[in-house]
């Protein structure tokens, strides 16, 4: 089975655990998932079965939104609710100072990184240091904060859901919101909602998953055009040569045989196609 599943994964699970029941229960060969969520975050994890794995990177870079809840008033190891508490403080801020610091995150800015993260040094995961007391300070990393609506403020745990660009942390804005209050803050909960074109509400736990609710590989592109390959062009395509379509445009195609097989993605330009990513 080629595809993907929409998976609603549960709290206390990594994301890489989620894929190794999945490759267990459909006795796959190869699964991954497409953006990772932390063993106490909930929601969306889109998974990859099989060749559909070949595609992954198309959607690592889409956009995320997310539910979240930070708590003021402690700062942690782990900038969330895991980690052990460095710091506590009084929280003197009013609802107002909240939501003005909570919308000033909107836009493009320079994201430093949580020590406990999987970003790598040196090919290993910071989290690895950091377990072991070696705090490994990464160059901070341009995000956009696309959309926050839905804010509120009460006992000192503040929610809101937020839409952002790949490579965002949350536990970063946890602590960062914490900080600019002058009163600590760590990520309290957090689900993800959405991912690229597809929602929580589609999605399923590992219990109620089947094959059945696999999602073609071809269906996640369905905004690109689709174009069918005679069986000559079609040969020219898979040997990795260019076919000649005279289009006096450039743009990502969902390519096909004659017979409606989805052959791959290709990409037009200067009336000349050439394959990106094949089944």
């Amino acid at each position: 089975m080629n595809g993907f599943l929409l998976v609603n994964k549960e709290k206390g699970y990594s994301s890489n655990e989620i894929v190794q029941k999945i490759k267990k229960k459909f006795s796959l060969n190869k699964v991954g998932h497409l953006g990772t969520l932390d063993p106490d975050a909930e929601g969306l994890l889109i998974i990859a079965m099989n060749r559909a794995t070949k595609f992954s990177n198309y959607f690592l870079n889409s956009d995320k939104s997310y539910y979240v809840e930070i708590k003021l008033g402690k700062s942690t190891t782990t900038d969330d609710v895991s980690g052990e508490i460095i710091e506590e403080f009084e929280v003197k801020c009013s609802e107002d100072e909240v939501k003005k610091e909570i919308n000033n995150f909107l836009g493009k800015s320079f994201q430093k990184p949580p020590f406990f993260s999987a970003l790598k040094y040196k090919g290993k995961p910071l989290y690895k240091y950091a377990r072991k007391g070696e705090f490994i300070n990464k160059e901070p990393r341009e995000i956009e904060i696309k959309e926050i609506k839905n804010i509120s403020y009460k006992d000192k745990i503040c929610s809101f859901q937020i839409l952002c660009s790949k490579g965002t942390y949350i536990r970063s804005i946890a602590r960062d919101l914490g900080k600019n209050l002058g009163c600590g803050g760590h990520m309290f909960y957090l689900k993800r909602l959405s991912q690229h074109k597809f929602n929580l509400l589609d999605a399923h736990t590992i219990e109620e998953l089947s094959l059945e609710r696999t999602i073609k590989i071809d269906d996640f592109f369905k905004d690109y055009e689709k174009l069918s390959l005679n069986e000559e062009s079609l040969k020219i395509f898979l040997n990795g040569g260019r076919v000649f379509l005279n289009k006096d445009t450039s743009k990502d195609l969902r390519i096909y045989s004659e017979d409606n097989d989805f052959i791959g993605l290709g990409r037009l330009e200067n009336s000349y196609l050439k394959h990106k990513q094949l089944v």
